[in-house]
């Protein structure tokens, strides 16, 4: 078992993971609520996933942009953004956390992002990891409860104590999510290195400035486009 000795690096801020910033701290003292670490983490869970809207299409390549004190102020973001405030949120309210990638085949997408996109596989997908009581978990809030209601998918419910990753089956059996493959964890965002991926694995949908394209991606899942 880990001690949390040896996670106490990962209660530090990065320069993404700016866990220390008056923005972050402001959105824990508005979102933590619990006595206990795992109550804390539950409520930051709830408050990422469905306080910020899943949106795969406005991503601007900046640095600025994957800063969780920026991230937190906006209403929208894809899973790498909402992973990062995640991450930054559960540091901020002394929770160990760092970010961790992984290449998931999506069956539950639109035409529209799979055009852009060119595959179903959604490479680089970010997961926040929780270190709780002596062990690390893996959650995602990547999905808000509207959009999963849009998609016919249950939303996830991070419980403290278990992986809380995206479902492999929809409410009606269909096929959801796939991991295909985990790239590892980070202590902070390898914002180099996920642009470089993104505009080789998706040189139809990105230019060196981010998406070419924008979108509703709520708004396309409701007409099951």
């Amino acid at each position: 078992m880990t001690s949390q000795s040896d996670v106490s690096e990962y209660l530090k801020p990065g320069f993404y993971i700016d866990s220390g910033s008056p923005e972050v701290l402001g959105f824990v003292r508005e979102n933590s609520k619990g006595d206990t670490p795992r109550e804390r983490a539950v409520s930051l869970f709830i408050a990422v996933r469905d306080g910020i809207k899943y949106d795969p299409y406005h991503i601007i390549f900046a640095p600025e942009e994957f800063k969780a004190s920026v991230r937190v102020k906006k209403s929208s973001g894809y899973c790498v953004h909402k992973a990062i405030v995640f991450t930054a949120a559960l540091r901020a309210a002394g929770i160990p956390a760092r970010l961790a990638f992984a290449d998931v085949r999506n069956h539950l997408t639109t035409k529209r992002l799979m055009q852009l996109m060119k595959t179903d596989i959604f490479y680089y997908h970010g997961i926040t990891e929780v270190f709780l009581d002596g062990r690390w978990l893996k959650a995602t809030p990547t999905f808000n409860m509207e959009l999963c209601q849009k998609f016919g998918v249950m939303p996830l419910e991070f419980d403290g104590s278990s992986d809380c990753i995206l479902h492999s089956y929809d409410m009606k059996g269909n096929k959801h999510m796939e991991y295909v493959n985990f790239h590892g964890s980070y202590f902070d965002v390898p914002y180099e290195m996920l642009v470089s991926e993104y505009l080789r694995l998706y040189p139809s949908m990105f230019t060196s400035k981010g998406s070419i394209g924008t979108g509703d991606f709520i708004q396309e899942a409701a007409e099951k486009i």
